[in-house]
């Protein structure tokens, strides 16, 4: 008897260590659709707009519009982290469109601020960046919250300094806020996908999980993928990008 208990339960830990990982990457795929489906939003809307720039004429000439696209995103993204509990599955997903779609004029305006090689060679060395730190933050056995926490210290310094820059229009700030923005984001991205690999992770521990509340859950965290990205790409457009 003792002996039987002994070789099954290895045998039975398998079982459920390999069904949690499972889990963890059905959940980890979940985010990676939402934000490509928020990057393809994004990319659409920016290329649309600048194709046709007369339309973005009233963005560019009434002011409340323009600090609409501006600082809009920013009011929506601290609704969507602070209350998507009380959301319901299809309104989180309309803001989180919505968000994509607001983002995407921004995008608009930085593809006629800067030449067409700048933006595709950073956005191609941001998906590089990404890409590595991804795999990184998703193998490593070292657990990065202490080292998150000091990437979110340096996020909050990036965003301050983005908004007082905004209304300064300093080159040389702009160029510091870049290279520290991008050492940030790509800490952030190996942080964050380890920290939604964890919550896939209980998501299939807890058997209590609704899946509304893991398809919330699948959305936000490609929320965060979503800006760990193309904010990784804005501050190497920075850095790098060359303007017209």
């Amino acid at each position: 008897m003792d002996s039987q208990h002994h070789s099954s339960t290895p045998e039975h830990l398998f079982v459920n260590q390999t069904v949690t990982r499972s889990a963890s990457k059905s959940f980890l795929a979940n985010v990676f659709a939402y934000m490509f489906l928020a990057l393809s939003v994004s990319a659409i809307t920016a290329f649309l707009l600048n194709a046709n720039p007369e339309w973005l004429i009233p963005f560019a000439t009434n002011k409340l519009l323009f600090y609409l696209v501006v600082f809009g995103p920013i009011g929506l993204s601290l609704l969507i982290y602070t209350r998507f509990s009380k959301f319901s599955v299809p309104v989180l997903m309309f803001l989180f469109i919505l968000y994509s779609f607001l983002v995407g004029i921004t995008l608009s305006f930085v593809l006629i601020i800067y030449t067409q090689q700048s933006v595709f060679s950073c956005f191609a060395a941001a998906a590089v960046m990404f890409g590595v730190m991804a795999i990184m933050g998703y193998k490593t056995d070292k657990d990065l919250t202490s080292f998150g926490r000091l990437m979110y210290m340096g996020f909050i310094g990036v965003f301050v300094s983005c908004i007082i820059n905004f209304f300064l229009q300093s080159d040389t700030m702009s160029y510091i806020i870049g290279i520290v923005g991008v050492m940030v984001f790509t800490g952030l991205t190996a942080y964050d996908v380890q920290k939604l690999k964890n919550i896939g992770e209980g998501i299939d521990a807890n058997g209590d999980t609704l899946e509304a509340d893991a398809k919330k859950l699948s959305i936000i965290g490609g929320l965060t993928l979503y800006l760990d990205f193309i904010n990784l790409f804005l501050m190497l457009l920075r850095v790098f990008g060359r303007r017209n």
